[in-house]
């Protein structure tokens, strides 16, 4: 018993002798006691710092506060100093100075500055997820898509389970115009946030671009309703639609995108431009013209839309031109038909032997009796309102050469090229352009 009380005793001594001990190591040491309050830091630093601007004893702890509260333009400041000053103090490091120096200029969208800081951190440390992540973001930000996206690569390397770098490097790839490679990371961020509407419309753009368009479509049907993707989604699928002949359905996707407000401008131009020629193509020329001044009161030399509006003011007033040039091809056959009849008027009589509807013409035959002789004639209608050229003229002669019939007619709504009209200088060709077609057609109405 006795013994027992004696070691007892002595527990009780040296617990006693460990209380006065580290109340006296607290009495010198109050740093390790309690660690210091905000404002202690705040208070002390800025003491430091007003005495020595570069003091690190200053700059670090009143860096890291910031920095960690998310303040970053009191951070920024601090950091660019301690990025410096760091060859001449050892106790600031160099790549974490560096790497928070470039965080806080890109949240502040100080581009050009950050990849000052974030350039010195990554030859320091090229393996850090945290440089590569930030470059990337940062190229991404500045559109220099190409450039960020190795350091995405090699920041999901590091970390693939980092949320949202899947999502920003299929964006980058997207935006870059990879849209192959871009798919397989924007099918992992849509699994991550399938919401995520700008992956969705990015995905669906990037397959409509690879050839996957029937896939594309249905996204973009999806979308057309959506505030934000929704006018660039009606556009793509209205040209889809447009190109596979389907101008009604294109017609409507168009309408659609044209309702949606706060559109970018570059699309809701866009989205007329395409709006008028699927009216054109449906023969609705006033509501073609409508958008087309609407785009010009936007734009006013937007893509052809002056020439464009010349033209269908001109085909507004003229029904006639409007069969010639976009009319089905009976309407057309039945006018080029009518044009024979009044071409030669009063001088001759003229019956229709024969006529011939090619690809890219209508022909006409006809017996021309004329007063004291009979002949055989043949007149070539071309569609096209641009410059007719040489070779469409000898094809022609060719034509007349092989049939042995007296004389050509050809006309276009357009104009014959000079060396066209060269040509048929001392050949039985004559040549009909816009301007005599047009009066033509007015005889048409006439009779």
């Amino acid at each position: 018993m006795e013994s027992i009380s004696l070691i007892v005793g002595i527990v009780i001594v040296l617990a006693f002798g460990a209380l006065i001990l580290a109340f006296a190591t607290r009495k010198r040491n109050p740093k390790k006691g309690k660690q210091k309050s905000r404002a202690q830091i705040i208070r002390d630093s800025n003491r430091k710092l007003s005495a020595d601007p570069h003091n690190p004893d200053g700059l670090i702890p009143l860096g890291d506060l910031y920095f960690n509260e998310q303040a970053w333009d009191k951070a920024y400041p601090l950091y660019e100093t301690m990025m410096s000053i760091a060859p001449a103090h050892k106790e600031i490091d160099p790549f974490t100075a560096s790497l928070r120096q470039g965080i806080c200029a890109l949240k502040l969208n100080k581009l050009p500055e950050c990849f000052k800081g974030l350039g010195a951190a990554y030859t320091i440390n090229s393996q850090s997820f945290d440089v590569n992540y930030y470059i990337g973001l940062a190229c991404y930000k500045n559109n220099e898509f190409d450039k960020g996206v190795p350091c995405m690569k090699k920041a999901i390397m590091l970390r693939p389970e980092a949320p949202g770098l899947t999502t920003m490097l299929g964006l980058a790839l997207y935006k870059g115009k990879h849209y192959k490679e871009c798919l397989s990371y924007l099918k992992k961020g849509l699994d991550e946030n399938p919401e995520n509407k700008e992956v969705l419309y990015a995905m669906a753009d990037a397959m409509n671009e690879s050839g996957y368009g029937d896939k594309a479509m249905k996204v973009f049907m999806h979308l057309r309703a959506d505030p934000e993707f929704g006018a660039s989604s009606c556009l793509a699928a209205g040209l889809n639609h447009f190109r596979a002949g389907q101008v009604d359905k294109a017609l409507q996707d168009f309408e659609i995108g044209l309702k949606h407000q706060n559109v970018p401008q570059d699309i809701a131009i866009e989205l007329r431009y395409r709006y008028a020629n699927a009216c054109f193509s449906m023969k609705q020329i006033s509501r073609g013209l409508t958008a087309l001044n609407e785009i010009q009161s936007m734009s006013p030399n937007y893509k052809d839309v002056p020439q464009l509006i010349a033209r269908y003011q001109e085909l507004s007033q003229n029904k006639n031109l409007q069969t010639y040039l976009m009319s089905s091809s009976s309407d057309y056959v039945s006018l080029c038909r009518r044009i024979v009849s009044v071409y030669y008027q009063k001088k001759a009589f003229t019956k229709i032997l024969d006529i011939g509807v090619n690809p890219d013409c209508v022909e006409v035959t006809l017996n021309v009796e004329f007063p004291r002789s009979e002949e055989v004639h043949i007149f070539r209608f071309y569609r096209t309102t641009g410059s007719t050229g040489e070779l469409y003229v000898r094809d022609f002669h060719s034509k007349i050469m092989e049939s042995k019939v007296d004389k050509g007619v050809c006309f276009t709504a357009g104009v014959f090229s000079e060396e066209a009209r060269r040509y048929v200088e001392g050949r039985p060709i004559d040549l009909v352009e816009k301007e005599a077609l047009i009066k033509l057609l007015k005889k048409v109405d006439m009779a």
